[in-house]
């Protein structure tokens, strides 16, 4: 019974962030923005057009409940102007995933929001992107510069915070039951899904 509650609350999340939803979210012409002060700034882009009718929503988890980032769909991307310091951030569609990241303020992060092949939908995760030549998504290789040029930034509509209000609750389930997968990964995994603060620019 549970595994059945389990995969209609994650089949809910996905249809609800399926197919056009392009009022939650509206593009933000003119220059990339900067650090405010006293923030870091993190950037969330889905240069990938795999799984491109499906969206998936982002949030920073913190003692005092979760920030609705926004929902990114293909080729967009979300700028966070975040606290310094440390952090969870999750990435919800047909599953919940999660990624570390300590922050240095004044500085800008890059974070992949990648898709792949799930159950009823897309699956995502979120990867960071560092800032070492060596690494698998660094911000020195010719990749990066693409999936910058590919993406346009988008911010949230009026709607987006609405949306977030009606389904908190199946937002809160998902979370739920993807962290106990996440508390229970190792500890080269959660190395490998943590944005330290020498990857700020």
């Amino acid at each position: 019974m549970k595994k059945y509650v389990r995969m209609t609350a994650a089949l809910a999340v996905a249809l609800m962030l399926g197919g056009c939803m392009s009022s939650l979210m509206t593009k933000t012409p003119g220059a990339a923005p900067s650090p405010e002060p006293g923030k870091a700034l993190v950037i969330f882009m889905r240069p990938s057009s795999f799984g491109g009718a499906i969206q998936s929503s982002v949030y920073d988890t913190g003692k005092q409940g979760d920030d609705f980032i926004g929902v990114v769909s293909a080729k967009t991307k979300l700028a966070y102007q975040a606290d310094p310091g440390t952090h969870l951030f999750m990435v919800v569609a047909e599953n919940g995933d999660f990624m570390n990241a300590t922050l240095d303020a004044g500085k800008t992060y890059y974070v992949l929001v990648s898709p792949r092949v799930g159950v009823f939908k897309a699956r995502f995760s979120l990867l960071p992107i560092h800032n070492d030549p060596a690494a698998k998504y660094s911000l020195q290789s010719q990749r990066f510069q693409s999936w910058k040029s590919e993406t346009s930034f988008v911010v949230k509509t009026p709607a987006a915070d609405q949306w977030y209000a009606e389904h908190k609750a199946s937002v809160n389930a998902k979370q739920a039951e993807y962290m106990q997968k996440w508390n229970r990964a190792g500890a080269q995994q959660k190395a490998e899904l943590t944005l330290h603060a020498a990857d700020g620019i």
